[in-house]
Formats: C-alpha cells, structure tokens, sequence
C-alpha cells in the first residue's frame, strides 16, 4: 500500500467514524486529505463514499428526521448543484485546492462563530443552495447543515443532515455524470476506500449515543483548520 492510500484509509476511517457518531466531519477530514494524496478524487470519489455512509445515519435514526426542513434544503441544493458544477469545470487543479482550503476556513469560522437561531424556510433554502455549491465542488457540505441544525437534538442533527446529504449527493453524481465529470477511476478509487468505511461506520455504532460532542465537534473544526491550511499551502 502507497503512503497516499494509507493516508487516504485513514481519512476514511476517521471521518466515517467521526460523521456516523457526531453527524458531520467526514468531508472535512477526507477532502483536504485526498485534496493532497489524490485530488483527481475529488469530488467524485468522495460523493460515491458518502452514499453508503449516509443512507447508513439515515436509516438508523429516521424517525428522528426533520421531513420539512429536508424538503426545503433538497429545493435550495438543486438550484446550487449546477453552480458548483460551473466552478469544477472552470478551475484548474491548483485553484480548485485553494477553494478547497477557503471553503474549508470559512466552514469553521462560521462554525465557530454563528449564534443560536431557529431555523425557517428562507434559512432551510439558503442552507441547500451553499451546500450545493460548496458539495459539488469539492465534495464539502456538512458546514452549512450542521450550522442550521446546530440548536437541535442531536439525533435530528445526525439523521436529517444525512438525508439531505443523501439526497443532495444522488442529484451530484447524476449531475456530474451527465457532464461527464465523473470517471471510472473515481468509482474504483472509492472501492479501494470502502473497508476503511464500513469499519468506520461500525465503530460509529458502538459509539454514537456516548460521545461528547462538544468535544467531539472541537476536535472536527481543529483538523479540519489545519488540513484547509495545508492544502492551501500545498497547491
């Protein structure tokens, strides 16, 4: 196994860990990784790896989801796919890992910065256009999701942001795929990933209803302000 595919491993791993127990954090984690391993995976790799994890979340806490807000962020997500897709096809390797590193900085600050709210519909739809974007780009969404989910119960945080991820990456791959912005080399890399997620997913299991995640959500914003900074860095 090269360096780059164990590093790879391990970003999945970590981040299907983190997602399934806390709700996000995998796109953080692997993005910037792959972004400097292999970024030829991006965004295609990365979306056909979170399929599985998230149906997975879904599923098991679905009656916790939140079918409104769900409805209106997919609404919002349509309209920001195709603007995403502008930005893969207009920016070259090196400006495409300086978005990355960007959307990853913004992410947190705004993570860290944002007050307590409830979220209505204009929020709902504003959530899903971002994500759109941000997602198709680069394979990054949970951001926003999770900002205007952060005030609820957690399981409604975990289950709804995986279904309107779910939902929102089935409209990207189709998307891509029509432009011919997916290859097959995206879909074998993410089978080489795959034992790495299910494992992942698995210790998320055990964990989920245990966790601090306060602690938890730190640790996620840490990396992931230190992986922006070096893809960044790496170009």
């Amino acid at each position: 196994m090269t360096a780059g595919l164990f590093a790879a491993f391990a970003a999945v791993l970590a981040g299907a860990f983190i997602q399934g127990a806390s709700g996000m954090g995998f796109a953080l984690i692997v993005v910037p990784v792959l972004a400097l391993v292999h970024p030829q995976a991006i965004p295609g790799a990365l979306l056909f790896l979170m399929l599985p994890l998230n149906a997975y979340v879904a599923w098991r806490e679905r009656s916790a989801v939140d079918r409104r807000g769900t409805a209106w962020i997919t609404a919002g997500r349509f309209v920001g796919t195709f603007a995403g897709l502008g930005i893969l096809l207009v920016l070259s390797t090196y400006w495409l890992n300086q978005f990355v590193g960007i959307s990853t900085l913004l992410a947190v600050l705004a993570s860290v910065l944002a007050p307590s709210f409830t979220p209505g519909r204009n929020a709902f739809i504003a959530t899903g256009l971002v994500t759109g974007i941000t997602e198709t780009a680069t394979g990054i969404g949970g951001p926003p999701l999770a900002l205007v989910y952060q005030h609820a119960p957690v399981a409604t945080l975990r289950s709804t942001v995986a279904l309107c991820f779910l939902v929102g990456e089935v409209i990207s791959v189709v998307v891509l795929g029509l432009s011919g912005s997916l290859a097959w080399s995206h879909l074998s890399y993410a089978l080489l990933c795959v034992p790495a997620l299910l494992l992942g997913m698995a210790l998320s299991h055990l964990v989920h209803h245990r966790l601090d995640q306060r602690r938890l959500r730190l640790g996620v914003l840490l990396f992931a302000t230190v992986s922006g900074i070096a893809v960044m860095a790496a170009g």
